[in-house]
């Protein structure tokens, strides 16, 4: 497992224009048309892609074998020309490597790392056992490789380095429980967070702001994994609550209540803010990049404001 100092979180260097990306995959097998549609993205976006040729490689439904993705991930960290790591799809497999990595060639090399979806597994692992501020973001084979796939706004000051910024209008956030609250920005895939319980990867949500997402997942489903992370004893210190847009979460058609009323009956006795819509993962455009590990308020009123307190990158 990786490990690190706890005594201060560490902050990867800033990206510029015409810095180097190296894309990853992680997880799932890589679509080859997709791959290069989000190639000339990032260099729309001014910056200059790098993959290895292996990426393409496919063993079932992952993108090659655990050993080739683990290589790969640690290859990226460890080059000096390398100033960001965007993944370049989820789907399934990153749990794989968090046990498979060489610490030695992640923690000396901190890097912009973004994902999300099955990536939240190393997002989270990176965030909790490096001490990495890391990035829930666009990929490059999905948002990059199409037309207002990418809120440049926010990436920008994420990784960018921003010193103080806010998500607020245009966000897609709405409330749901009133209040305010200061905490640490934490979470990702709600499937992913639930399925770190009982592993060495667990996650560690006391005093945080959760972010919590999914997609195409039915809401008595969602509520068996807010009820999992509730009786783990995962939402009892959390500090503020807030939800993806969370697209194709219903049951069908017929439908007579709202997933904000499922998820209302499990959160709101803790009496923390929670709001729900930020665009930020599965999305139906403009996702918005978060940076993880960085210190946040919450402000929930008769409008919603995530404010980032911190630059996440230097």
């Amino acid at each position: 497992m990786l490990s690190a100092s706890k005594n201060s979180r560490t902050k990867p260097r800033a990206l510029r224009p015409g810095d180097k990306v190296g894309i990853v995959a992680p997880a799932s097998n890589v679509n080859p048309e997709m791959l290069e549609a989000g190639c000339n993205g990032l260099r729309r976006a001014g910056y200059e892609p790098f993959y290895f040729e292996s990426i393409l490689d496919r063993d079932l439904y992952f993108a090659g074998s655990v050993e080739r993705r683990a290589r790969e991930l640690e290859a990226m960290f460890a080059r000096d020309d390398i100033r960001a790591i965007v993944c370049a799809r989820g789907g399934y497999g990153s749990n794989y490597l968090p046990l498979t990595l060489d610490p030695k060639k992640i923690v000396f090399h901190p890097k912009i790392l973004v994902g999300y979806s099955d990536i939240t597994t190393l997002l989270c692992c990176m965030a909790d056992s490096a001490n990495f501020v890391t990035f829930h973001g666009p990929m490059v084979a999905k948002d990059f490789a199409v037309a207002d796939g990418l809120d440049l706004e926010s990436w920008q000051n994420a990784v960018g380095g921003a010193p103080e910024w806010r998500i607020a209008e245009g966000s897609g956030a709405r409330p749901l429980a009133p209040g305010q609250a200061e905490g640490i920005l934490y979470g990702g895939c709600l499937s992913m967070l639930v399925a770190s319980l009982g592993t060495q990867q667990e996650i560690r949500t006391a005093g945080t702001i959760l972010f919590i997402e999914d997609v195409a997942t039915k809401p008595y489903q969602i509520d068996r994994m807010l009820m999992h992370l509730k009786l783990a004893g995962k939402l009892k210190d959390v500090r503020g609550m807030i939800f993806g847009e969370m697209l194709d979460c219903r049951q069908g058609p017929d439908q007579d209540y709202t997933l904000e009323d499922v998820i209302l009956r499990i959160v709101e006795d803790l009496r923390i803010p929670v709001a729900f819509g930020l665009r930020s993962g599965h999305v139906s455009r403009a996702n918005i990049t978060l940076p993880i590990g960085v210190r946040a308020r919450l402000t929930v009123d008769d409008a919603v404001e995530l404010r980032i307190l911190e630059a996440a990158t230097v």
